[in-house]
């Protein structure tokens, strides 16, 4: 196999199925990869190499008993640390998490086995998936392949990295207001955020229940249906998972989108956007239409309530699901047990979550609590049925939306870690797909150059509730005119 490094998932996947390489020799070249780049990317939190090659030759020898290996049989994975992996250290980057390892695997985890991939570690994130740039993580921040100075976006950002540096072609994440997305736009790479319910949660350590979704990161689109294909489907321990039946994703790729209707919700999209970003937006859709497809005006009335309706559901959900937290079943206990119950919840809670957990955990705790529920979290409820109902609209007029993916190209780490609400509005673009619970992607949509730098951006897509193959259609044919995918960040 020529240039490993470079190869698509796929590409990997039938030289390994031809035997004309080996899961181990593939795996053993993407451990060398990872050891070399890691320490300055700090991508990756936890490899185990024995484990991954134990992995790999398990892959070698269903093909050697001719057996079926898979639809990604030999290709290396990262896998989101908030993702549980049986037996393998899974911390949510949170010292709270910091000895973690579950007895279990999630649903994901477990398809992907089945499907041959061979998962070599785990990547670093934003604590319990809670930032937009990757500094909040306990054990230091990811930084971005193309300018090591700059975020990779969060809180997938360790996921986003390891594709971009060619670390691994695949890696999931999480995405609960555009965690796939907006590291994916940050890195250059393909990020997908599937329907709600079209992939289960089980075995993923919850954020926002009702917006959380499981999605992969690829260096094509192609590679990026692929993967959606073995991890997709219902899950009897998801009661959230969709029955909605996972069409053949592989056979939409037609790079045909003639008469595809665009959707450009202009008046969204025309304040508080970086102009090399906005030259790169009107250049991408540019590139649809010359290919046939036809660009139609639309309405998001309700997209700028998106990022205060959603900061309320956020973190009222995460209030609750990180009870759970407290000392006593599992996970970073503090020394302080010993002066009792109630010092021992509060120094381990105090001690084990960061400044951005513990500031969304009392956000939620405010809006839930008595007197201000029906002002702060119902409204916001509220706001996101109103958003819900502007995406059926629009969609009866397009087949697909256009956005950029972030309004702003990667910034400087630390450049925004004292204005959370700087940090928050990064993801104005973002978070109207999960609250309308609908599929979107980014891919890479071109570069502006920024204090010498060459940053990449993305060109964000969304199309109707488990109309994926209509959004990978539309995605992949961009990015086979675009030719961004033969650009990789300076090694």
């Amino acid at each position: 196999m020529a240039d490993r490094a470079a190869a698509s998932a796929r590409a990997i996947r039938d030289d390994v199925t031809a035997k004309r390489a080996s899961a181990v020799e593939v795996c053993r070249d993407a451990l060398q990869r990872i050891e070399a780049s890691n320490p300055a990317l700090n991508s990756f939190l936890l490899v185990d190499p024995e484990d991954a090659l134990a992995r790999a030759a398990k892959v070698d020898a269903r093909i050697a008993a001719g057996e079926a290996p898979g639809a990604l049989a030999g290709v290396p994975v990262a896998i989101k640390d908030n993702l549980c992996v049986r037996g393998m250290k899974t911390t949510a980057a949170s010292k709270i998490l910091e000895t973690y390892r579950p007895p279990y695997d999630a649903t994901v985890i477990q398809r992907l086995e089945a499907a041959g991939a061979v998962i070599v570690g785990k990547t670093n994130c934003d604590e319990f998936a809670m930032g937009s740039s990757n500094e909040n993580s306990a054990f230091g921040p990811v930084r971005n392949p193309w300018a090591l100075s700059r975020t990779p976006g969060g809180s997938s950002g360790g996921s986003a990295a390891a594709v971009a540096a060619a670390q691994v072609p695949l890696a999931l994440g999480s995405d609960t207001g555009g965690s796939i997305r907006q590291p994916a736009s940050f890195c250059g790479v393909v990020g997908l955020k599937p329907t709600y319910g079209r992939v289960s949660r089980y075995g993923l350590l919850a954020f926002a229940s009702s917006l959380d979704q499981i999605g992969p990161f690829a260096r094509t689109v192609e590679d990026a249906a692929l993967t959606l294909g073995v991890i997709a489907g219902p899950d009897r321990a998801d009661a959230t998972s969709s029955r909605e039946p996972v069409p053949d994703l592989m056979a939409a790729l037609t790079g045909d989108v003639k008469g595809l209707r665009v959707g450009v919700p202009r008046t969204f999209v025309s304040e508080g956007v970086d102009e090399g970003v906005k030259a790169a937006f009107d250049a991408a859709l540019a590139v649809l239409e010359r290919a046939g497809a036809r660009l139609v005006d639309i309405e998001l009335p309700h997209a700028p309530y998106g990022v205060p309706a959603y900061y309320l559901v956020c973190t009222a959900e995460a209030s609750s699901n990180l009870a759970r937290y407290d000392g006593v079943k599992y996970g970073y206990r503090s020394k302080a047990a010993a002066d009792g119950l109630q010092a021992m919840y509060t120094h381990s809670r105090s001690e084990g979550f960061g400044a951005e957990v513990k500031r969304r955990i009392m956000l939620g705790t405010y809006v839930l609590s008595a007197g201000y529920y029906d002002a702060f979290y119902l409204k916001a409820q509220q706001v996101r049925t109103l958003l819900r109902r502007d995406y059926d609209r629009a969609f009866e007029a397009a087949d697909v939306i256009a956005m950029p993916t972030s309004p702003i190209p990667p910034f400087g780490l630390g450049e925004k870690t004292d204005d959370p609400l700087q940090m928050y509005l990064a993801d104005i673009f973002t978070v109207s797909a999960n609250l309308a619970g609908v599929p979107a992607i980014s891919v890479p949509g071109g570069f502006v150059e920024h204090d010498g730098d060459r940053l990449p951006i993305g060109f964000q897509l969304a199309a109707r509730p488990f109309d994926e193959p209509t959004l990978l259609r539309a995605a992949d044919a961009y990015q086979r005119l675009a030719a961004w995918p033969t650009i990789a960040p300076p090694s």
